[in-house]
């Protein structure tokens, strides 16, 4: 199962959300791998902290392959490294991510990733693909490769807004380049259950159909902790309320 996380808006959580419910399949034994399309490397860092300094391999190092012929080509799996984490692999980001954009745009690489993704389908149960806050050629590598979209939200209007616009985006994708690929659902992130503006949007969303999933994941300052540190919630605090939901939430996603 290949699941992308995705929202063009900043700020709203796709590389938390991306790498505790990677370390929950891990956990739960399920062979792992985190891609970081995004060049700031968030979920790179997450993953390995200290270690992402000075990574010989990296996703842009897959991309620049794809733009030079070579009768014998590094296969995928040589740009995966592991985490400190058992069962959890990482794609790692790298900044040249962004220099290497305009030329796979024009050059046509946009199936490049699905490609290099079926070539280790059978190595991994769950892949998770963390992205950029914006739709451009990384964002749509990743939903053409990817069978489910989960969308953060964070319950503001400006949010709310945005996500019409990328739920058409996303149709578009499906239409055009993956039949397979369905919006999951919904995350609820930064959640304040006693604050009246997030239950209402939320309510609203529900109203109108879109795909809300359950639980919501609470704001708490332990996650700030957990970014510092470079442990996922359920590694840096197991019985913590956020990695309960993030557990549940986990457990709550499709599995065929």
């Amino acid at each position: 199962m290949r699941r992308v996380v995705f929202n063009q808006k900043g700020g709203v959580g796709k590389s938390t959300i991306t790498c505790n419910l990677a370390a929950v399949s891990a956990q739960q034994g399920l062979r792992t791998l985190v891609l970081d399309l995004d060049a700031q490397g968030n979920s790179t860092r997450y993953l390995l902290g200290s270690q992402a300094d000075g990574l010989t391999v990296d996703l842009a190092g897959f991309f620049d392959q794809t733009l030079k012929f070579n009768l014998h080509p590094r296969s995928t799996a040589e740009f995966v490294v592991p985490t400190p984490f058992e069962n959890l692999h990482l794609m790692p980001s790298s900044p040249a991510l962004e220099e290497l954009q305009g030329k796979l745009e024009s050059r046509y690489k946009i199936y490049k990733l699905r490609d290099a993704l079926d070539e280790i389908a059978d190595r991994y149960d769950r892949i998770y693909i963390d992205t950029p806050p914006a739709l451009n050629f990384y964002t749509r590598s990743a939903l053409i490769a990817a069978d489910r979209c989960l969308v953060p939200f964070d319950c503001d209007d400006f949010s709310r807004r945005a996500l019409y616009a990328l739920m058409e985006n996303v149709q578009e994708i499906q239409a055009d380049h993956n039949r397979k690929l369905q919006v999951e659902g919904i995350i609820v992130n930064q959640f304040q259950a006693r604050a009246s503006l997030p239950r209402k949007v939320v309510a609203e969303l529900i109203a109108e159909g879109l795909p809300v999933l359950h639980p919501y994941l609470s704001s708490t300052v332990k996650v700030k902790e957990s970014h510092e540190q470079a442990l996922p919630m359920v590694h840096l605090d197991p019985k913590h309320r956020l990695t309960l939901e993030y557990i549940a939430l986990h457990d709550a996603l499709r599995t065929d």
